[in-house]
């Protein structure tokens, strides 16, 4: 089991966090962030109606490297998907 970082929040990134979120025996914990913290929060809030699966938001601009570089030690995710734009 491990950890996944899900960057941005569009279309996109929300079909690939629910696919995560079904697989709970190979992703044990998903973090989904993106500029708006809002729009994870409601793919977060959608995963977690259907699925009952938690999924935790940030809030990080991927173009700002330093924050990027900041949330990536935080989380320590074994896996980064960059779904952004």
């Amino acid at each position: 089991m491990a950890t996944v970082l899900i960057i941005g929040a569009g279309g996109v990134s929300r079909v690939v966090t629910k696919k995560c979120a079904m697989n709970t025996t190979v992703f044990s914990k998903i973090v989904l962030a993106s500029r708006t913290k809002s729009k994870c929060d409601q793919i977060a809030s959608e995963i977690k109606e259907s699925l009952g699966v938690s999924i935790d938001t940030a809030a990080v601009d991927a173009d700002d490297v330093d924050a990027l570089v900041a949330l990536i030690n935080r989380v320590k995710p074994a896996m980064l998907l960059n779904i952004a734009l």
